[in-house]
């Protein structure tokens, strides 16, 4: 019943409008919702993860307000048998811990919700009746940050008028699998109360009291049950969104709503990061994909993120991805697998998406980014493969072939698509400049920039189309309806066809208050393409139009009836809270608006942009391309020029004045 709502709710979005908004902007990483005339039933679903366990909460409020919880949790170490991608120990936990909770022995009323409010940690506020008297109930929920348990905290206050005894049941019940269904053998699921005895507590008028639950899972056969303190995994969480959010990479414009979809995407991009017998992996979620990394997903999205915001965890998972994907580069250039799975044992792919100029693409950019010659010279065989591998791969031509795209089949993608041989492109380019850093000769990055610009004609000879009237790409040959992915070459620099391709982006046969179709005539999304498109609009100087549709599709997005993060797509999954398509969001601004290319280990250029209504913005705490963290403010100034000023330390350490769309030279030796 449940998703039955959910569903009905998706139905009902395309009916709002902007001033119907559901959810508000709470604080800078924080959305809340007055259930006061909201309309009910409502329900909807938000994923969360640490780096054991993952939950995805079905939650609700009724007709009555009360609220409703299933939680979906998600084991990534527990595998299951057969041991495949999807093998992650996935069981379901509705259970009540207030059931049976009474006042003056008498059983409380239901909660009736009053706000909600997401801000990393799921909080309930809401009152309840018991004996005659009114009570106040908080809930917060998340997942524990390092164990491999979900956690619950409730506090009740007495806001009645007389002494109340307060008694809560004590639970402790335990599941356990069978054993020939796992590949540690059974496994057990405990559902428990803190206290093993009732607990009782008498509240004045005015008190209140507190206590904890928790969801925790183990294999008996080599663990145990542990003992959880929920406070210090609650300020763990708590410490870690604080982390991401208010010290890294923080984004400041006009906009409220882009500035708080920005910080609340660095939550969902970092926290989806796992540990596995080789090391941290950072994995797309979605109760499908965990203990498992993807060409796309991780290289080529969320992986050049992570030097931008610094997070330790999240450099360490994609140095992950590079170390396990070098296990599959072979001297005959066969294809590399799509993922590495379950943990890193197992790989999956049975043929060729383009994902060596996936890994290209994103390898390379983020050895530039981290600026540590040490780890580039770790990555650069893999970057080196990839490159042959796709030039090897140039069909007559002069595009890259490849047996599909990132999606597998699920829509037509020829035998040479616009994506992989835009990502082969801007690879080239990273590539050269990687050369140039290492040292391994000037003659190898003229090879590569010279590949590049023949790639450069040969995309546009090839793609190049009038598309349903529109002056933009055809996504491969024989394609003759508009795809969303028209909008990649933008993202690599290549303006040639930049204004036909916006207007297609944004046309009626594309746009949608979901973002972009992936193609004219259907009903299918998917976000990813949809934050390309963005990117690339802003990268193309077309600031004013790329602002105006980012604003309304970060409400609908942040504060509508699906929240508080982009998602996978629809209808397959249900509009999932996928992680990398997070750090997608959060690189519109960073490559899109500021325009911050890297050029080598200390050196990069930017081309802001900067839309009519805004007069400036700012990212502070950048790590890429740095050894210390830089703060980049652009402002309006006099005679359509932008004021750029770089931060170190505090203090000014360079400044320049250009047009929006031109490029400055940026230094930090």
């Amino acid at each position: 019943m449940k998703h039955f709502f959910f569903i009905l709710s998706l139905l009902c979005i395309s009916t709002l409008q902007a001033n119907d908004n559901r959810w508000h902007v709470n604080a800078e990483h924080s959305v809340q919702w007055d259930t006061q005339d909201s309309s009910l039933p409502y329900n909807d679903h938000i994923e969360m993860a640490g780096s054991r366990a993952a939950v995805v909460y079905y939650w609700g409020i009724d007709a009555q307000k009360h609220f409703t919880l299933d939680r979906h949790l998600v084991f990534p170490m527990l595998r299951t048998i057969p041991n495949n991608t999807h093998a992650s120990w996935m069981p379901r936990c509705d259970v009540d811990f207030l059931k049976g909770m009474t006042a003056n022995k008498r059983l409380m009323s239901l909660q009736e919700v009053k706000v909600v409010t997401i801000n990393g940690v799921l909080t309930v506020f809401g009152t309840m009746k018991g004996d005659g008297n009114d009570f106040e109930l908080t809930r917060k929920l998340f997942p524990s940050p390092s164990k491999t348990a979900v956690c619950e905290k409730y506090t009740i206050k007495n806001i009645g008028q007389k002494k109340e005894t307060v008694l809560v049941p004590a639970l402790h019940s335990v599941r356990t699998t069978n054993k020939e269904d796992g590949t540690r053998g059974s496994y057990c699921l405990v559902a428990r109360t803190e206290f093993q005895e009732d607990f009782k507590a008498v509240l004045e008028p005015g008190e209140s009291t507190t206590f904890y639950c928790s969801i925790q899972a183990y294999a008996p056969k080599d663990e145990k049950e542990v003992a959880l303190d929920v406070e210090k995994e609650l300020q763990e969480r708590e410490g870690f969104v604080e982390e991401v959010t208010n010290k890294r990479l923080h984004f400041y414009c006009p906009d409220n709503t882009i500035t708080t979809l920005f910080e609340m995407s660095k939550i969902r991009a970092s926290e989806s990061i796992f540990e596995t017998q080789n090391g941290l992996m950072h994995a797309p979620g979605g109760e499908s994909y965990y203990a498992a990394m993807w060409c796309n997903d991780q290289a080529e999205y969320v992986n050049p993120f992570f030097p931008f915001l610094g997070y330790n965890k999240g450099n360490e998972s994609a140095m992950t991805t590079w170390r396990c994907y070098l296990k599959y580069i072979n001297p005959e250039y066969k294809f590399v697998p799509w993922s590495i799975i379950c943990g890193g044992d197992d790989v999956f792919g049975p043929f060729d998406r383009g994902d060596a100029a996936m890994l290209a693409y994103g390898a390379s950019r983020y050895c530039l980014e981290r600026g540590d010659r040490a780890i580039a010279e770790q990555v650069w065989p893999l970057i080196e493969w990839c490159l042959e591998y796709c030039h090897r791969k140039l069909n007559q031509h002069g595009v890259v072939a490849s047996d599909a795209d990132e999606l597998e089949h699920r829509l037509p993608s020829g035998d040479a698509n616009l994506c992989t041989s835009s990502l082969y492109y801007d690879a080239l380019i990273s590539g050269a400049y990687l050369v140039e850093e290492l040292g391994k000769g000037k003659a190898l990055a003229a090879t590569y920039r010279k590949q590049a610009a023949e790639l450069r004609q040969n995309i546009d000879k090839f793609f190049h189309a009038t598309v349903e009237g529109y002056d933009t790409y055809r996504y491969y040959e024989g394609n003759d309806v508009l795809r969303s992915w028209i909008c990649i070459p933008l993202t690599m620099g290549i303006y040639e066809r930049a204004q036909g391709t916006l207007q297609a982006m944004f046309s009626p046969q594309l746009w949608t208050e979901n973002g972009m179709l992936s193609q004219s005539g259907d009903k299918i999304f998917w976000d990813r393409s949809t934050l390309y498109g963005f990117r690339g609009a802003f990268a193309a100087g077309h600031a004013d139009k790329a602002l105006e549709y980012l604003k309304k599709f970060s409400t609908f997005r942040l504060l509508g009836e699906h929240v508080p993060y982009v998602v996978e797509a629809w209808p397959e999954g249900g509009q999932r809270h996928l992680s990398a398509e997070s750090g997608l969001y959060c690189r519109i601004i960073t490559e899109g608006l500021l325009g911050f290319r890297p050029t080598g280990f200390r050196q990069f250029t930017l081309t802001p942009q900067m839309p009519t209504e805004w007069n400036e913005y700012s990212l502070a705490n950048i790590y890429a391309c740095t050894d210390e963290p830089l703060t980049i403010r652009v402002q309006r100034s006099s005679g359509n020029k932008l004021y750029i000023r770089i931060e170190k330390n505090g203090k000014t350490f360079k400044t320049f004045k250009t047009k929006p769309g031109e490029p400055v030279k940026v230094s930090v030796k």
